[in-house]
């Protein structure tokens, strides 16, 4: 690795990634922080994952939450990705399908907590309990996206929420492209922080 690209890598700015770059060399520079390399991962991925969250969950609404979620696990823990444990795409994939599992799972144990209402039955401790779990985590990134500014929460909201492209965000909202980049980053970096998360 040259200096230049050195004092890229350690001061956290984006290493220049070849257009051969790999999904988990894509991951180790996301794991570092590079906004370049999400965009990229983003683009490759947010297709799948949100095709299988919406074979799972059967709902297309909550097929996106669950894409945005994860996505957002992608951002927060790219540093977990192991190459010797299987490809990147199996990785993300496995997140996506958690994520979706347990959105199905949620769901029923909602219904299911409806069909004993009347009935003197108290749910389970487990089942409370990651129902609270999955209340507080959403509610947490709520209360994040909160201290974005306007333009990086509308950004951030039509990329993960409503699933565009930066292209197609930098369309809609007649912004420049690289304006739209920017307000991603930085608006990603801030929810990062929000959220707790250290690299």
């Amino acid at each position: 690795m040259s200096e230049r690209r050195a004092a890229r890598h350690w001061k956290g700015q984006p290493a220049d990634l070849g257009d051969e770059a790999d999904l988990g060399d894509l991951l180790a520079h996301v794991a570092r922080g590079d906004q370049t390399a999400f965009e990229r991962v983003y683009d490759e991925v947010a297709g799948p994952i949100y095709g299988l969250a919406l074979r799972i969950v059967r709902d297309p609404a909550q097929s996106e939450e669950v894409a945005q979620e994860v996505l957002v696990d992608v951002w927060r823990t790219a540093s977990r990705y192991e190459a010797g444990r299987g490809s990147a795409m199996s990785w993300v994939m496995m997140l996506a399908h958690r994520r979706a599992v347990d959105r199905v799972r949620s769901a029923q144990a909602a219904a299911e907590r409806e069909e004993r209402v009347g009935r003197a039955a108290t749910p389970a401790y487990d089942e409370v309990a990651e129902n609270v779990q999955n209340r507080l985590e959403r509610e947490q990134v709520r209360r994040c996206l909160s201290t974005l500014t306007d333009t990086q929460r509308e950004s951030v909201t039509l990329a993960y929420y409503a699933g565009y492209t930066y292209r197609e965000v930098a369309e809609l909202l007649k912004v420049p492209l690289g304006t739209i980049k920017t307000r991603m980053r930085d608006g990603l970096i801030r929810l990062r922080d929000c959220l707790g998360v250290n690299h």
